[in-house]
This record gives structure tokens, sequence and C-alpha cells, in this order.
């Protein structure tokens, strides 16, 4: 069964930031990634 959680808006906009912040960890750097796998995503397909 595939694992249907999503990170919310707010999660991935924090996670966004740590990210862009150059005095974050690598640790942190991290967990922000895998958050931001995490999120819906508003792709479209191109036909």
């Amino acid at each position: 069964m595939a694992n249907k959680k999503q990170t919310s808006k707010s999660v991935a906009t924090k996670a966004s930031a740590a990210l862009r912040d150059g005095r974050s960890n690598a640790r942190t750097k991290s967990i922000a990634g895998s958050a931001l796998s995490q999120t819906k995503t508003n792709k479209s397909k191109k036909k």
C-alpha cells in the first residue's frame, strides 16, 4: 500500500527556508529535503 501522507504547505515553506539558509547544518537540510519530497506538486501533463 502506498504512503499517501503529504507535507503541509506551512511545513514545506519552513523546509524551503531551511534549505536556503546558509547556517543550516547537513542534518537539517536532509530533513527539509525529505519533507519537500513529500509535498503535493502542481505538475501538469503536456499532451
